[in-house]
């Protein structure tokens, strides 16, 4: 008897998901849904690992790299979405940081453009040209010099190795 309401019930319930569904629009997001199957995102993320990472730079960055006009936290992140070293590193997106920093300050030309990537986006938010490092001199408004860039990725990698116990 029990198999008898069991059937009954079901269908019962098919019955009023059939009126349910007719009486409202089908959505591309709801085809995906039911191609996906039953429990497809139980337990995941809807967000993807890349993009998990990058934002835990991205935050990292925010709090960590002093940048009052945030021109050199940009540059780097943008730099690293979607890098070699990011996508080598999903699971520790800061060794994937950490990499790109040494990297770059292990090459002169790499962070010379970073100085130039820094200047760029600066001058951008301000609305002003940018400071571009001269030959010969320095110009007293850049806020991003080799030098300033150089010392802030170093402290940078200080408390990168500081936070994951090197």
């Amino acid at each position: 008897m029990p198999d008898d309401t069991n059937k009954h019930r079901s269908a019962s319930d098919e019955e009023i998901e059939r009126e349910i569904s007719q009486a409202r629009s089908f959505t591309p997001t709801e085809a995906i849904a039911r191609m996906a199957g039953p429990g497809a995102m139980k337990g995941a993320s809807p967000v993807s690992p890349v993009l998990q990472a990058e934002t835990e730079i991205g935050t990292w960055l925010r709090s960590n790299l002093p940048d009052p006009d945030g021109a050199l936290q940009a540059s780097l992140h943008r730099r690293l979405r979607g890098s070699e070293e990011l996508l080598a590193h999903l699971d520790a997106p800061l060794e994937a940081l950490a990499e790109h920093c040494e990297r770059t300050l292990s090459s002169d030309y790499v962070l010379a453009e970073l100085v130039r990537e820094a200047d760029v986006e600066w001058g951008r938010r301000m609305g002003e040209p940018p400071h571009f490092a001269r030959t010969g001199g320095t110009d007293p408004g850049d806020p991003y010099t080799i030098e300033t860039v150089r010392g802030a990725l170093s402290k940078m990698m200080t408390e990168l190795a500081e936070s994951a116990g090197r």
